[in-house]
């Protein structure tokens, strides 16, 4: 089968579909799929099994998506099905110029997203969901309607799968798929990692994306208040502002296995989302027996069970979340409970299995 695999990012970009898009290429491949990507990128990607093309983001916008179109459609032609972890829209049509069945993997609310960027909507993703103002109304508009003609749709989580149903998604083409747990490579022994990073006591970490919706204001903001270190992994658009806050430690953007590295270095994992789906990250440290302290936001909660793999409490809230991050850590015996809980609790997350039934979707689409 021929798969066209769509992405708005990919390596060396930072966040979880940058991760997962090559992953997904490279384990569709090696299940006897023939495979290319469109993606768009900073600078030339690093040479791949497959043909991956790509768009320059340096592009007047414009240009860029109508070449990203472009390109998508070629691809579609060839393809028997379309894979798009990113570039809804042009995925979108471009998948119906070419009459090509399209799979999406939603990761977020993609109009919400938009109007947080462009300054259109300020409140909740779910007071958005029946936001009754026009400003939104063509956001809404596109969005609905990129969901609805995909043949089908995987979501990480059951909270978003409601979401898009909400949109006007057939429920029988809309299945939860979260995302897999790292296949783990051979990791350095956790002291040689933590000398290497300078860790000489309890320390809390965090990698990803660094926008707004990670809420990394709050979360430094917590662990100065628990006089806990924070060390923070991972690049974006709010980097110069957190730095600027002039507590947290930044490493910059990391390799997936450095990532994973960090993960196990950590004692705690911290993730202060104001609004969430189902972060990679999340998935990560546990996989490598890491707890999370973190957010009651999107799906989180599906993978994240309080005082079992980790501590959850209410977004936007220092003192709770500092008084989390403070009970973690006086807390010998909660700790060890939650870390020896961590490995565990992702084991239905298993690569092997997700891309299973990934693979069984697209064939099914294909058909």
């Amino acid at each position: 089968m021929n798969i066209l695999v769509v992405s708005g990012i990919w390596p060396p970009d930072v966040g979880g579909p940058a991760s997962h898009a090559p992953e997904v290429s490279t384990v569709l491949r090696s299940r006897g799929h023939d495979v290319r990507a469109v993606i768009t990128a900073s600078a030339p990607p690093a040479p791949e099994a497959y043909p991956v093309s790509w768009v320059s983001r340096s592009l007047p916008p414009g240009v860029r998506h109508a070449e990203a179109m472009r390109r998508i459609i070629e691809g579609a032609r060839w393809a028997d099905v379309v894979y798009s972890t990113g570039m809804f829209g042009r995925s979108s049509l471009g998948t119906f110029a070419a009459r090509t069945p399209l799979v999406v993997k939603l990761t977020a609310d993609p109009a919400y997203e938009r109007a947080r960027r462009w300054g259109l909507w300020k409140g909740s993703l779910e007071e958005f969901q029946a936001d009754p103002s026009t400003s939104t109304l063509p956001l809404r508009i596109s969005r609905d309607f990129d969901a609805k003609h995909a043949a089908h749709v995987v979501t990480p989580s059951s909270y978003l799968r409601e979401l898009a149903i909400g949109w006007g998604v057939a429920p029988a083409h809309a299945t939860v798929l979260p995302n897999p747990a790292p296949p783990l490579p051979k990791l350095r022994p956790r002291d040689e990692i933590r000398a290497e990073l300078g860790f000489s006591g309890p320390t809390l970490v965090f990698a990803g994306r660094l926008t707004e919706q990670k809420s990394l204001d709050i979360g430094i903001a917590a662990a100065k208040k628990a006089g806990l270190p924070l060390v923070i992994a991972g690049d974006g658009p709010d980097r110069a502002a957190l730095e600027a806050l002039g507590y947290a430690r930044f490493l910059g953007p990391l390799t997936r296995e450095k990532v994973l590295e960090l993960f196990l270095a950590g004692d705690a994992s911290l993730l202060s989302s104001s609004w969430e789906n189902f972060p990679h990250t999340v998935v990560e440290a546990l996989a490598v027996g890491t707890p999370m302290i973190a957010t009651d936001t999107g799906g989180v909660a599906e993978v994240v069970t309080d005082e079992v793999n980790g501590l959850i409490v209410q977004p936007g809230d220092v003192d709770a979340l500092a008084a989390a991050i403070t009970r973690f850590f006086s807390d010998d015996a909660l700790a060890a409970r939650l870390r020896a809980a961590a490995i565990p609790s992702v084991a239905d997350y298993a690569a092997e299995r997700v891309y299973g039934r990934l693979e069984e979707i697209l064939v099914g689409a294909a058909r």
